[in-house]
Protein backbone atom coordinates (compact mmCIF):
# COMPACT_ATOMS: atom_id res chain seq x y z
CA UNK A 1 0.00 0.00 0.00
CA UNK A 2 1.30 3.43 -1.35
CA UNK A 3 0.89 6.36 1.28
CA UNK A 4 -0.85 8.32 -1.41
CA UNK A 5 -3.50 5.99 -1.39
CA UNK A 6 -4.74 6.74 3.02
CA UNK A 7 -2.76 10.16 3.36
CA UNK A 8 -0.35 10.85 5.34
CA UNK A 9 0.36 8.77 8.56
CA UNK A 10 -0.57 12.58 10.58
CA UNK A 11 -4.12 11.55 8.66
CA UNK A 12 -3.99 7.85 9.40
CA UNK A 13 -3.49 9.07 13.24
CA UNK A 14 -6.54 11.57 13.38
CA UNK A 15 -8.42 8.93 12.09
CA UNK A 16 -7.55 6.31 14.10
CA UNK A 17 -8.21 8.78 16.70
CA UNK A 18 -12.03 9.75 15.13
CA UNK A 19 -12.45 5.76 15.26
CA UNK A 20 -11.38 5.67 18.75
CA UNK A 21 -13.47 8.71 19.77
CA UNK A 22 -16.56 7.13 18.12
CA UNK A 23 -16.41 4.17 19.66
CA UNK A 24 -15.85 5.52 22.95
CA UNK A 25 -19.20 7.34 22.69
CA UNK A 26 -20.61 4.59 20.63
CA UNK A 27 -19.85 2.29 24.18
CA UNK A 28 -21.47 5.19 26.31
CA UNK A 29 -24.88 5.26 24.30
CA UNK A 30 -24.84 1.11 24.98
CA UNK A 31 -24.77 2.09 28.26
CA UNK A 32 -26.98 4.33 28.24
CA UNK A 33 -29.40 2.27 26.25
CA UNK A 34 -28.75 -0.83 29.37
CA UNK A 35 -29.55 1.58 31.66
CA UNK A 36 -33.06 2.29 30.10
CA UNK A 37 -33.66 -1.33 29.43
CA UNK A 38 -33.35 -1.87 32.99
CA UNK A 39 -34.80 1.25 34.65
CA UNK A 40 -31.67 2.53 36.07
CA UNK A 41 -30.27 6.01 36.19
CA UNK A 42 -26.70 5.69 33.51
CA UNK A 43 -24.04 5.69 36.24
CA UNK A 44 -25.73 3.19 38.05
CA UNK A 45 -25.65 0.55 35.00
CA UNK A 46 -21.98 1.33 33.72
CA UNK A 47 -21.62 0.21 37.47
CA UNK A 48 -23.49 -3.09 37.30
CA UNK A 49 -21.72 -3.30 33.70
CA UNK A 50 -18.16 -3.29 35.71
CA UNK A 51 -19.31 -5.66 37.98
CA UNK A 52 -20.82 -8.02 35.52
CA UNK A 53 -17.40 -7.47 33.41
CA UNK A 54 -14.67 -7.69 36.38
CA UNK A 55 -17.16 -10.87 37.42
CA UNK A 56 -16.59 -12.18 34.21
CA UNK A 57 -12.78 -12.00 34.23
CA UNK A 58 -12.66 -13.67 37.30
CA UNK A 59 -11.76 -10.46 39.66
CA UNK A 60 -14.70 -9.35 41.46
CA UNK A 61 -14.43 -5.79 42.55
CA UNK A 62 -14.29 -4.39 45.77
CA UNK A 63 -16.31 -0.96 46.49
CA UNK A 64 -12.47 0.95 46.26
CA UNK A 65 -11.87 -0.97 42.98
CA UNK A 66 -15.10 0.10 41.26
CA UNK A 67 -15.27 3.85 42.69
CA UNK A 68 -12.15 4.34 40.67
CA UNK A 69 -13.47 2.33 37.65
CA UNK A 70 -16.59 4.86 37.38
CA UNK A 71 -14.76 7.90 39.05
CA UNK A 72 -16.98 8.25 41.91
CA UNK A 73 -16.03 9.38 45.32
CA UNK A 74 -16.25 6.46 47.88
CA UNK A 75 -19.48 7.64 49.40
CA UNK A 76 -21.29 8.07 46.08
CA UNK A 77 -20.02 4.41 45.46
CA UNK A 78 -21.82 3.40 48.63
CA UNK A 79 -25.01 5.20 48.13
CA UNK A 80 -24.88 3.54 44.14
CA UNK A 81 -24.38 0.08 45.60
CA UNK A 82 -26.78 0.95 48.29
CA UNK A 83 -29.33 1.48 45.40
CA UNK A 84 -28.10 -1.50 43.11
CA UNK A 85 -28.27 -4.04 46.29
CA UNK A 86 -32.21 -2.59 46.93
CA UNK A 87 -33.10 -3.51 43.68
CA UNK A 88 -32.06 -7.09 44.12
CA UNK A 89 -29.01 -5.90 40.91
CA UNK A 90 -26.23 -6.56 43.37
CA UNK A 91 -25.30 -8.63 46.79
CA UNK A 92 -21.77 -7.79 48.92
CA UNK A 93 -20.01 -10.72 50.27
CA UNK A 94 -17.22 -10.97 52.43
CA UNK A 95 -15.19 -13.71 50.78
CA UNK A 96 -11.12 -12.57 50.93
CA UNK A 97 -9.39 -13.83 54.06
CA UNK A 98 -9.19 -10.27 55.41
CA UNK A 99 -13.10 -10.24 56.20
CA UNK A 100 -13.15 -6.32 56.22
CA UNK A 101 -12.76 -6.34 52.21
CA UNK A 102 -16.31 -6.53 50.60
CA UNK A 103 -16.67 -8.46 47.42
CA UNK A 104 -19.19 -7.43 44.81
CA UNK A 105 -21.34 -9.86 42.57
CA UNK A 106 -24.10 -10.07 40.19
CA UNK A 107 -27.56 -11.34 41.15
CA UNK A 108 -28.51 -14.49 39.91
CA UNK A 109 -31.33 -12.53 38.81
CA UNK A 110 -29.48 -9.70 36.86
CA UNK A 111 -26.97 -11.98 35.25
CA UNK A 112 -29.57 -13.49 32.49
CA UNK A 113 -31.44 -10.05 31.68
CA UNK A 114 -27.21 -9.16 31.09
CA UNK A 115 -26.87 -11.90 29.04
CA UNK A 116 -29.62 -11.36 27.06
CA UNK A 117 -28.42 -7.41 26.86
CA UNK A 118 -25.01 -8.03 25.76
CA UNK A 119 -25.07 -11.16 24.03
CA UNK A 120 -25.35 -9.54 20.63
CA UNK A 121 -22.79 -7.31 21.42
CA UNK A 122 -20.69 -9.93 22.42
CA UNK A 123 -21.65 -12.15 19.38
CA UNK A 124 -20.98 -9.34 17.09
CA UNK A 125 -17.61 -8.30 18.16
CA UNK A 126 -16.16 -11.96 18.49
CA UNK A 127 -17.35 -12.27 14.95
CA UNK A 128 -15.34 -8.74 13.99
CA UNK A 129 -12.50 -9.60 15.69
CA UNK A 130 -12.54 -13.23 14.14
CA UNK A 131 -11.22 -11.44 10.91
CA UNK A 132 -7.82 -10.85 12.26
CA UNK A 133 -4.84 -13.26 12.74
CA UNK A 134 -3.74 -13.51 16.75
CA UNK A 135 -0.90 -11.82 15.54
CA UNK A 136 -2.69 -8.82 14.34
CA UNK A 137 -4.78 -8.88 17.53
CA UNK A 138 -1.33 -8.80 19.72
CA UNK A 139 -0.95 -5.24 17.95
CA UNK A 140 -4.05 -4.35 18.38
CA UNK A 141 -3.86 -4.96 22.14
CA UNK A 142 -1.04 -3.63 22.45
CA UNK A 143 -1.46 -0.34 20.90
CA UNK A 144 -4.62 -0.04 23.20
CA UNK A 145 -2.94 -0.46 25.61
CA UNK A 146 -0.36 1.86 25.24
CA UNK A 147 -3.23 4.25 24.58
CA UNK A 148 -4.54 3.30 27.76
CA UNK A 149 -1.85 3.78 29.95
CA UNK A 150 -1.06 7.22 28.52
CA UNK A 151 -4.78 8.30 29.53
CA UNK A 152 -4.17 6.99 32.87
CA UNK A 153 -0.92 8.99 33.67
CA UNK A 154 -2.39 12.13 31.86
CA UNK A 155 -5.47 11.76 34.33
CA UNK A 156 -3.07 10.95 37.39
CA UNK A 157 -0.77 13.83 36.76
CA UNK A 158 -1.62 16.26 34.36
CA UNK A 159 -5.69 16.49 35.02
CA UNK A 160 -5.92 15.97 38.80
CA UNK A 161 -6.12 19.01 40.07
CA UNK A 162 -7.98 22.28 39.22
CA UNK A 163 -8.70 23.31 35.71
CA UNK A 164 -5.76 24.72 34.01
CA UNK A 165 -5.85 28.89 34.60
CA UNK A 166 -8.37 28.46 37.97
CA UNK A 167 -6.80 28.44 41.01
CA UNK A 168 -7.60 26.15 43.84
CA UNK A 169 -11.36 25.89 45.14
CA UNK A 170 -12.61 28.16 42.03
CA UNK A 171 -15.25 26.03 40.54
CA UNK A 172 -16.09 25.76 36.43
CA UNK A 173 -19.24 26.10 35.06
Amino acid sequence: MRDEEFGTVEAQRDRLMEGLRAFGANYIEFTQRFATWLGLHSTDAAALAEILYAEDQGSPLSPARLSERVSLSSGATTALLNRLEAAGHIMRSREHTDRRIVTLRSSPDIRPRAVEFFGPYAARMATEMSQYTGEQLKEFEDFINHLRSTMDSLLADEYRGPRPGRPSGQGGG
